[in-house]
C-alpha cells in the first residue's frame, strides 16, 4: 500500500511518517521501481505500534527504545519496565507541575476584583521580577 494508504490505516499522517522514517525511528519503506514508498502489514504494525507509544506520550527516544526492545524476542520484560516507569515519573512530575500553576492561577483569580479598576493581582503577579 502507498503512504496515504497507510497513514490512512494507521491514524498517522503522511507527514508524520515521512518523519519517522526521516529519523530512523522506523525503517524506511520499499519502494516502487517509480520511488514511490509502498508498506507491508508489518510496516503498518510497527506504525501503530509507534502511533500507541505516541499517544502515551513517550518521547521519540523512549520510543526508540521500546521498538528495539519489541523487536527483541529475548528481551527482559524488566527493561520494558523499566522505560514505563520512568515514563511514568516523568508524567507525574509534569502533572503536579500543571497542577501547581493551576493552583497559583485560581488563587490570582480568586483575589482579582474582575471589575473596572486596573487594580489586579493576576497582572502583578506576572509582572513580578524573580
Amino acid at each position: 500500500m502507498n503512504i496515504g494508504q497507510a497513514a490512512q490505516a494507521t491514524g498517522i499522517s503522511a507527514k508524520m511518517i515521512r518523519y519517522y522514517e526521516s529519523i530512523g525511528l522506523i525503517v524506511p519503506a520499499g519502494r516502487t521501481a517509480s520511488g514511490y514508498r509502498t508498506y507491508t502489514e508489518q510496516d503498518l504494525h510497527t506504525l501503530r505500534f509507534v502511533r500507541r507509544a505516541r499517544g502515551l506520550g513517550f518521547s521519540v527516544e523512549q520510543m526508540h527504545e521500546l521498538l528495539a526492545l519489541w523487536r527483541d524476542r529475548k528481551r527482559a520484560s524488566s527493561d520494558v519496565k523499566r522505560v514505563a516507569l520512568q515514563h511514568v515519573e516523568e508524567l507525574e512530575r509534569k502533572a503536579a507541575e500543571l497542577q501547581q500553576m493551576a493552583d497559583t492561577l485560581k488563587h490570582l483569580a480568586r483575589h482579582c476584583h474582575g471589575n473596572d479598576r486596573p487594580e489586579c493581582p493576576i497582572i502583578e503577579e506576572l509582572e513580578r521580577v524573580l
